[in-house]
């Protein structure tokens, strides 16, 4: 069997991380064998003890006093120096052999999505093994403008870095059981969202974002997932088995 690549991307706050370790607890509960990748430099008190950590290379306190810069200038630093360790992490994945790389994205989605050496690793590692998770924030996605506001930097995601994706809702289980209910229904009901966010604000821009993404076929079903209770982990392990194994198209798969 060939590793596969699992990348977890979401804006900052989203919970990536404690998703990274509750899919790997997961997984070692099935007994498939896995490893995770910490790819933030500036991680504080991580949940999870990663197999291979961008800090055993650089810190955020390394790069902030090697070239003098303060926290926000240092992470992109960081993202960029990334590109120049990717051999070194792929000789150290594939020495530990595992089939499933939980791969942790730094916090701020961008430095990971925009930067070139995101690219530079998916080449290296190989695109046509890997898979993106997309977390949406369950706080800004009650709202249909900012639900609508996540689904296009969800469909940025897919476009900068050109893997398939399965789109999940983080931390469904802070949400009260009818706002769990609506984000559902937005995500696999476009004409649903479009009604509310016609009751919500009759701005022009947000109906003519929500026409564009509807046209390009962007509109996914969203899987509600919580790190926590550990729901909705074999719905993703599930995707990723559907996605690599059950003879799909790919290419539709993505878009």
């Amino acid at each position: 069997m060939h590793q596969v690549f699992i990348y977890m991307v979401g804006t900052a706050g989203s919970g990536k991380t404690y998703l990274t370790k509750a899919f790997s607890e997961w997984l070692d509960f099935k007994k498939l064998d896995n490893i995770t990748v910490n790819l933030d430099p500036g991680a504080d008190n991580l949940p999870y003890n990663p197999d291979i950590d961008v800090r055993d290379w650089f810190t955020l306190a390394d790069i902030m006093e090697k070239y003098g810069v303060g926290p926000n200038g240092a992470q992109i630093i960081g993202a960029d120096l990334i590109s120049t360790i990717a051999k070194d992490i792929k000789d150290e994945i594939e020495y530990e052999d595992s089939p499933y790389v939980i791969i942790d994205t730094p916090g701020q989605m961008e430095l990971f999505t925009l930067r070139s050496s995101s690219d530079i690793l998916l080449r290296m590692l190989g695109k046509e093994n890997s898979v993106m998770v997309y977390l949406f924030d369950p706080v800004i996605s009650k709202t249909p403008s900012g639900f609508l506001s996540l689904l296009f930097m969800c469909s940025s995601a897919i476009f900068r870095l050109n893997i398939p994706q399965i789109p999940v809702l983080a931390k469904s289980d802070l949400l009260e059981e009818h706002e769990l209910e609506n984000i559902i229904k937005w995500s696999r009901d476009p004409d649903a969202l479009y009604d509310d966010l016609l009751k919500e604000s009759e701005k022009v821009l947000s109906g003519e974002l929500f026409h564009m993404l509807r046209e390009l076929g962007l509109f996914r079903p969203l899987i509600p997932v919580s790190a926590i209770t550990g729901y909705g982990m074999d719905d993703i392990y599930d995707g990723i088995q559907e996605l690599f194994y059950g003879g799909d198209d790919l290419e539709r798969i993505i878009y």
